[in-house]
Order: C-alpha cells, then sequence, then structure tokens
C-alpha cells in the first residue's frame, strides 16, 4: 500500500488531478511505489492530497490509461511494470510546428480508434462519455477551458475499442493530444475564443453521436473532420507566427 507522501501544497493548483498523477508518477517511475504494489484506497488517497473522490477517480483513469496502473476489481489497483514507450516526450513538443506534427499522428490513430470504438463500446462507457462532454459542455458555457475533459474524451474514446496499444499510445501523449493545452490558436488566429471552443464542441458532439448510433464509418468521418479542422486552425496559427516573425 503507498505511503502517505503528500503533493507539495499549492495555493491554487492548475489541475487537482494533474497535480496527483504528476506526483504518483513521479513515485512509480522513481521506484518508491513498486510494481505490483498495491496504491491506497479512494478514501485515503483522498485524504493524503486533500482532494475529492471525483478528483482521486480521475487521476487514477488518467493513470491507467498511462499504462501505469491496472484495477483489479474488488481487489484494488496495482503499479504495473514500466512499458516501452515512444520517444515523444511532452518536453520536445513545444512549439506549433511540433504540435503539427503530433496532429499527424492522431490523425492516422485516432480516426482508427473511433471506428472501432463505434464498433465495440459498451453502454457504461458511452455513458462515461456522455458525463464528460456535459462537463465540457458547462466549462465552454462557462468561459472556462475544458481541456482535461478533452483529453479524458479521447481517451475514453481509446478504451472503447478494446486494444490496450490504442490506449497505451493516446494515454502517453497525454495534453500533447489537444493542441490548445499548448497553444492558444483561438488567440493566434484572432478568432473569438467563446465561438471556438462552441465549434469545437459540436465537432466532440458529432463523434460522440456516431458512437452512440454504432456507425464506424460516420465514427472516422466525424474523427477525421475534427482532426483536419484543427490541424488547419494550427496550420492559420503556424502561418500568423512566422509571419511576426
Amino acid at each position: 500500500m503507498t505511503s502517505t507522501n503528500p503533493i507539495p501544497v499549492r495555493s491554487k493548483p492548475r489541475n487537482l488531478a494533474s497535480a496527483v498523477v504528476d506526483h504518483l508518477t513521479t513515485r512509480i517511475k522513481s521506484d518508491d511505489l513498486k510494481v505490483g504494489e498495491k496504491l491506497s484506497t479512494e478514501s485515503e488517497i483522498m485524504q493524503v492530497y486533500g482532494v475529492s473522490r471525483t478528483v482521486v477517480r480521475e487521476a487514477i483513469s488518467q493513470l491507467k490509461a498511462a499504462g501505469l496502473v491496472e484495477t483489479r476489481h474488488g481487489i484494488g489497483t496495482f503499479v504495473l511494470a514500466p512499458s516501452h514507450h515512444l520517444g515523444l516526450q511532452n518536453s520536445s513538443i513545444v512549439t506549433v510546428r511540433d504540435v503539427l506534427a503530433v496532429l499527424e499522428i492522431r490523425i492516422s490513430l485516432e480516426t482508427e480508434a473511433a471506428w472501432h470504438a463505434a464498433s465495440r463500446r459498451t453502454d457504461t462507457q458511452i455513458e462515461e462519455m456522455r458525463a464528460v462532454l456535459q462537463l465540457m459542455r458547462a466549462t465552454v458555457e462557462s468561459g472556462a477551458h475544458s481541456v482535461d475533459a478533452d483529453v479524458r474524451f479521447h481517451l475514453l474514446i481509446a478504451q472503447a475499442t478494446g486494444n490496450p496499444y490504442f490506449v497505451e499510445l493516446l494515454g502517453h501523449l497525454g495534453h500533447t493530444l489537444i493542441p490548445r493545452a499548448r497553444l492558444n490558436t483561438a488567440q493566434l488566429n484572432q478568432d473569438d475564443p467563446s465561438a471556438y471552443l462552441v465549434r469545437v464542441h459540436h465537432e466532440h458532439e458529432d463523434i460522440f453521436n456516431a458512437i452512440l448510433r454504432k456507425d464506424p464509418e460516420a465514427a472516422r468521418a466525424a474523427m477525421r473532420t475534427h482532426l483536419s479542422n484543427s490541424r488547419e486552425r494550427l496550420r492559420l496559427a503556424q502561418e500568423v507566427i512566422e509571419g511576426a516573425g
């Protein structure tokens, strides 16, 4: 069971789930948490990190998506042996050109992931996607950023494929999945941020509805449209940056 090593106290952490994930990931990679070791219970993690149950579950979900832990129903969550990842490190993806390159990989991977998700998704996974979409809608309406919910939505699609390698690859990319997590493309394109987020949300709804209908071809097309639009927005942002240079 994990020891109680609290995360550094911050007055306003950027994202509580991400803070928990970052700290537990560090402990796993430093071998402070051993392979096969059982994590603390949800209640214990809540107490150690001073966060809600919802935050703990989101953090565990992200760790599972990254292939760092697995949950054995009725038993607990355990640290997995490290796997061999691609040489894609968040620290190396810093420019618009870098994110465009990652986006090309996303288009190849996620269009097929959407196809498989529409074929294989469960009712439970649909409800999880629906809940995340509702959260995204609420954040968009409030004018807040929805990057973490966006990442979660895409990882849920990967999970719905039933193929752990989709989950591992897309989970490893983490927040590099979402261009606006690194670049304010709306601002660079002199676009209205609210209108931009509404458009992105509608694109997500199109993907969800196709998966809901179990329509693989429509899901693939909707994902390709979404990612192609992201690529075009980024391409225009790159032109702005290079023009300013």
